[in-house]
């Protein structure tokens, strides 16, 4: 069976050296998993995940992306670094989605940044916002700094990272939303009062 893989992107600029991360993690995971990837970079529903935090209610456009990490096997999770922890947009993202819609679910965490100094940031932030949220965390995660691009772009830890998060995903039951419209009983159980 196919999987669903989600990347999401929280990089500012365009073209982003976030986006670029995320594109190589997909790739890397894709390698090793037979799955299907979607990306969406959150400065496209910025003001949608405002407005969502501010009236509880999301847009169709962001509605789109929460559905669809909800309905994902495993999600890529990329953050630029500010002053030391993940953007204000990014988590921002993930204030608005339910509060289980990561519980089991597989992540892959990538951060870039200015300068290695901010590496550490993956441990000391993302990764215990994402056990908060009871999601799988991949053991591997990958920092990308300004002069990782100019030597490679750090190419075996994303080969590393890629394969160990496409084995988590692998070895979890795929996931199923349930339809909500779906009759919970039988046509003929209901025809009798629900017996």
């Amino acid at each position: 069976m196919t999987r669903s893989i989600v990347a999401i992107s929280a990089g500012l600029s365009q073209p982003s050296s976030t986006r670029l991360l995320a594109d190589r993690l997909v790739a890397a995971t894709l390698e090793k998993l037979d799955a299907e990837a979607r990306t969406f970079e959150l400065r496209d529903v910025a003001h949608d995940i405002t407005d969502n935090l501010l009236t509880g209610f999301p847009s169709p456009a962001l509605k789109e992306v929460v559905d669809a990490v909800e309905r994902a096997d495993g999600l890529i999770a990329v953050s630029p670094i500010f002053n030391a922890s993940y953007s204000g947009l990014f988590k921002s993202f993930f204030d608005v989605l339910g509060d289980d819609v990561l519980r089991d679910k597989p992540v892959l965490l990538g951060a870039t940044g200015g300068t290695a100094r901010h590496s550490l940031a993956l441990e000391h932030s993302l990764r215990p916002m994402f056990v908060y949220l009871h999601a799988v965390v991949a053991p591997t995660a990958v920092f990308a700094a300004t002069e990782d691009w100019a030597a490679g772009g750090n190419g075996e830890r994303i080969e590393r990272a890629g394969a160990d998060f496409a084995a988590l995903v692998a070895a979890r039951a795929p996931i199923v939303v349930p339809d909500p419209f779906a009759p919970s009983a039988s046509f003929e159980d209901l025809l009798n009062g629900g017996r």
